[in-house]
């Protein structure tokens, strides 16, 4: 997968365009470059979240989507090219039924609050949710294959189930918004 850096102050980008895995030169404002860093940025995010006391299962799961990430991001770079398999698709939607069926069903919306790990875990919802985004405008401009939108949206998903997972660790709970119905004794 194309060149490894060994120089990292190239100062070949100071032009304000960056070069692909394929040696092609873009925009540092295209959509490929930016869903490249949203990715990095979720990466990032995880590793963050990686920093809190988990349970080692999710912990496992954690760093196994950091690698994921890091082949979306390479896939991004390299236009045409797979390095996201749909199996890791369906390794999120497995992590899914797990996760979520051990939570008890919402009554309301929750808040992304709680503990820090749950706190932390919600920022990378969002965070998936804009690299989502940015990768379907990409998709609408080029053609990108269908496992990294997916996957996207599948993390998305398991990040707001693992923000309940991590509030629940230690006997904590969701923090939901009150609503006026919830005020109201849950009348509809």
């Amino acid at each position: 997968m194309g060149n490894r850096l060994t120089q990292i102050a190239t100062r070949t980008g100071d032009a304000g365009t960056t070069g692909l895995g394929d040696n092609t030169r873009v925009s540092k404002n295209s959509l490929r470059v930016h869903a490249m860093g949203d990715v990095d940025e979720l990466n990032s995010h995880i590793g963050v979240l990686l920093c809190e006391d988990m349970a080692p299962d999710l912990r496992t799961l954690l760093v196994e989507i950091q690698h994921q990430l890091f082949n979306l991001g390479g896939e991004l770079s390299i236009p045409g090219f797979e390095l996201l398999k749909p199996e890791a698709v369906l390794a999120l939607d497995e992590a899914l039924a797990t996760y979520n069926g051990q939570l008890p069903r919402l009554q309301e919306f929750i808040l992304p609050a709680g503990t820090r790990a749950a706190a932390q875990a919600h920022v990378c919802r969002t965070v998936a949710r804009r690299a989502e985004r940015v990768v379907v405008a990409l998709g609408n401009e080029e053609a990108i294959k269908e496992a990294p939108r997916q996957y996207l949206n599948r993390l998305s998903d398991l990040m707001f189930v693992l923000a309940r997972v991590l509030n629940r660790m230690n006997g904590g709970d969701d923090v939901y918004w009150k609503s006026e119905r919830m005020a109201q004794g849950g009348a509809e």
